[in-house]
């Protein structure tokens, strides 16, 4: 599953959308808005993404992980528009037979979606000063 979506993630659907009776493992990532960035309060962050082609990435980085591990399903899931302190900007979940397939490709997953998916976040440092942040 490789969502853009504009409302908060409901976790426990996603995860119930990969599981299956022959994995026995789930890894997750969620990365959250923090407080601070570069030692600067952070109040709420808008997250913008080209979507066409940061789903088209999603899927890219899919078949990357399905070479290098044996997983049964990988979701990538980010959030778009206005986030506050603490809300989830972007969940990662693989699934697979084993833990370290699926904590490997869980990884490699979000440094990947760092890398090359067009996703941009505005950071609103305080009510004078905002920082546009590019490719994630």
């Amino acid at each position: 599953m490789f969502l853009i979506i504009d409302s908060p993630i409901d976790v426990p659907w996603v995860l119930s959308q990969i599981s299956s009776p022959e994995n026995g493992a789930t890894a997750t990532f969620m990365g959250t808005v923090r407080n601070h960035s570069q030692g600067k309060p952070v109040r709420k962050i808008r997250y913008e993404a080209y979507e066409p082609m940061a789903l088209k990435s999603f899927k890219k980085i899919n078949l990357e992980a399905k070479v290098l591990w044996k997983i049964s399903d990988l979701s990538i899931i980010h959030r778009v528009g206005m986030l506050s302190i603490g809300e989830i900007a972007v969940l990662v979940a693989a699934s697979a037979p084993h833990r370290a397939e699926a904590l490997a490709a869980c990884g490699y997953a979000i440094d990947r979606v760092k890398e090359i998916s067009p996703i941009w976040k505005k950071e609103f440092i305080s009510r004078e000063a905002e920082k546009l942040v590019f490719s994630y």
